[in-house]
């Protein structure tokens, strides 16, 4: 059987586009006939999934799975680090969770999953035509370099030709492709190809003096200009401009918390597309103004960011919110958040008991198993402002280390059953009057479910929702993934890409 042909993506920094133009070059193979995949051997990051088989891999490979029409498995993301703090990661190895490590004992331990990465991508090779790997950060961290899995050591494990983006938005994009070329070594600078400037605005030929002088000097040639492009795709975590742009108050206002540790920002990008819908993301007080919801979103750090809450004094505001009758929605660590009490008897995260903020009558306990689950479910018969959710079906998956159970008068919120396991059916969080928790992820990825919700945030303001347009977040990423494609298309030399990975190394 013929080996897949590869090709990786490497960037000058991070946040230079490499996981947009690795998925945009998925979706062009896919596009011309060919069976491809993503693979990333080793990716940090808070914004996690969960496959059909209960395992967990990083986002950035579930968007390029999406755009090459293949479903995500773990084998494109077999090392996932979500961190824990500022010198610790929670490490899974082909999606279950092995250790939390310092940075510091992950360096030290981490050649020995060699093995296990090259186990994953070569099970890949075997079904595939073409594996577009990503890299992660810089292939030119000289104190980082020894035993790299991720940058130039995952390329010449595999034999996988590179293409080095650099940013030039930021500014200083020649010294960035440069100086990242002169800081490998001969070995490894053998393995860039070409070159990629991303994300420009304005006229290219401004460029060609500069590109032609960086041609010369790198030794590589230029395969395109990318522009900045105004696409809505899937990003990584805190480096995404969704968490940080400014945003005009809508008809329907809607503040996300920043919790520090903010997990799985993705849950809310569905309201992101709704004409008239604002969707802030907020981390001070002040920024919390008067929103018609608040939702409280997943995070890494239940506990901490709790505390954080309490510091910036964005708990206090909450709490007023709450007390005005408006809505409140908790995701995962958001909905142990609501509650009485959190105890961690095995110091999951920090071990004692803290007091939750008391919107919700659940109690959560820690426990250091990990729940990874697919499922589907139906919202129970709920009261309140969103009353109208009763009975709607949704979908999505479950990732936590807790879990919550009702001590007062409060109700559930759904019932949830894996697959399409209906038999095994479980109640799922819970509300009291406007406020709203649930362990679910994804489930305002359901169109009824977003509209819905809407709708009855305009019906109570007394404002017309007759032109609300339903919204399926299939159709409006494939329409993304396509227009990445034409982008591609008209700014990369494709012609030399597929040269370079039939030659080979």
């Amino acid at each position: 059987m013929a080996k897949a042909k590869s090709i990786m993506v490497q960037g000058t920094m991070s946040n230079v586009g490499k996981s947009i133009l690795a998925g945009g070059l998925c979706r062009v193979f896919q596009q011309d006939g060919y069976k491809v995949a993503p693979f990333k051997s080793q990716n940090m990051a808070l914004n996690s999934f969960i496959t059909n088989e209960g395992l967990e891999m990083g986002r950035a490979q579930v968007m390029q799975a999406e755009a090459a029409k293949i479903k995500p498995e773990v084998a494109m993301n077999p090392i996932l680090l979500k961190p824990t703090n500022d010198t610790g990661s929670q490490v899974i190895v082909n999606g279950r969770v092995e250790a939390t490590m310092s940075a510091r004992d992950y360096y030290a331990n981490k050649k020995q999953l060699i093995p296990k990465i090259l186990e994953a991508y070569h099970s890949l090779e075997e079904k595939y035509d073409i594996i577009v790997l990503e890299g992660a950060g810089s292939p030119a961290e000289i104190n980082l370099k020894q035993d790299d899995i991720v940058n130039m050591g995952m390329a010449q494990m595999v034999k996988a030709p590179v293409l080095l983006a650099g940013d030039i938005d930021r500014g200083g994009v020649f010294a960035q492709l440069l100086g990242t070329i002169a800081l490998l070594t001969k070995e490894e600078q053998a393995y860039v190809k070409g070159m990629i400037i991303n994300k420009f605005r304005g006229d290219k030929s401004i460029l060609d003096p500069g590109l032609t002088m960086l041609e010369e000097k790198g030794g590589v040639p230029i395969l395109g200009v990318m522009p900045y492009l105004p696409l809505d795709i899937d990003e990584e975590d805190s480096l995404s401009e969704r968490l940080y742009k400014k945003v005009q108050v809508g008809l329907v206002d809607i503040a996300v918390i920043k919790l520090p540790r903010l997990s799985n920002f993705t849950d809310f990008h569905s309201f992101d597309c709704i004409d008239g819908v604002s969707l802030r993301y907020i981390s001070k007080a002040e920024e919390v103004r008067d929103p018609d919801i608040i939702i409280i979103p997943g995070t890494k750090n239940t506990i901490g960011d709790l505390l954080w809450l309490r510091q910036t004094g964005i708990e206090a505001k909450i709490l007023q919110h709450a007390a005005k009758e408006k809505i409140i929605f908790g995701i995962c660590g958001g909905y142990q958040m609501l509650g009485e009490t959190i105890y961690d008897p095995e110091g999951v995260e920090q071990r004692g008991t803290v007091r939750g903020m008391g919107l919700l009558p659940i109690k959560t306990v820690f426990q250091t198993q990990k729940t990874r689950t697919r499922v589907n479910g139906m919202f129970q018969k709920i009261e309140g402002k969103l009353k109208e959710l009763s009975n709607l079906l949704f979908e999505g998956y479950e990732i936590h280390m807790g879990t919550s159970q009702l001590i007062g008068d409060g109700s559930i919120i759904s019932y949830l059953w894996e697959n399409e396991k209906e038999e095994s059916k479980k109640a799922d969080g819970a509300w009291k009057g406007n406020v709203y928790g649930t362990y679910v992820h994804g489930m305002f990825d359901k169109e009824e479910v977003v509209k819905t919700i809407i709708t009855s945030v305009l019906k109570e303001k007394g404002l017309d929702s007759s032109g609300l347009r339903a919204f399926s977040m299939e159709e409006y990423k494939e329409k993304q993934y396509n227009l990445l494609a034409d982008a591609i298309r008209e700014n990369l030399n494709l012609e030399a890409i597929y040269e370079i990975m039939e030659r080979g190394m």
